[in-house]
């Protein structure tokens, strides 16, 4: 075996156990976003992180349509539809119409949506503090090959993860 057959071995074990642990932390996601809303005072939060999220995105483009919130986040606009519309039930989200265009709805925040959408940027810049505090042990040189390593993940994705029935 080549000496960097081993290595890369290695490394594609960590990945898949980077990945693993990458899930656990999306899954506890929401947890961290209970306790940071109950810090802020808020009585009620949606009940899943889609829904925060579709009010992130509805927070950083208002006023937007359904079709917009689902090309944006990538999914179906009978997701978005029924994310939106237990949106409106709990008071998160607001419908509109624009003068020049009676037909077309588009959604913003309410004060109780911009709450969420507040809280949740908390989070994030909570999870990036954290991210970049563990960079900081990472010299300039390693930064370049970590973020090469991540580019070429990313552009290789639809190689990398296919099956083609092939073992």
């Amino acid at each position: 075996m080549h000496p960097a057959e081993g290595l890369k071995q290695l490394l594609y074990d960590r990945f898949l156990h980077f990945s693993h642990l990458t899930e656990q932390v999306f899954a506890t996601e929401i947890g961290e976003f209970e306790e940071l809303a109950r810090l802020y005072g808020l009585a009620s939060i949606p009940s899943n992180m889609t829904s925060v999220h579709v009010i992130d995105c509805i927070g950083n483009n208002e006023p937007i349509n359904n079709t917009s919130i689902a090309d944006k986040m990538k999914l179906s606009k009978a997701s978005i539809t029924k994310i939106s519309t237990n949106l409106l039930k709990e008071g998160y989200i607001k419908r509109t119409q624009m003068k020049d265009n009676k037909k077309e709805v588009y959604f913003t925040l309410t004060p109780k949506g911009k709450q969420i959408f507040e809280i949740h940027a908390k989070l994030h810049e909570i999870i990036e503090r954290r991210f970049k505090d563990v960079m900081d042990s990472f010299s300039e040189g390693e930064l370049q090959a970590v973020l090469k390593f991540f580019q070429t993940m990313i552009a290789e994705k639809e190689n990398i993860f296919k099956v083609d029935g092939k073992a």
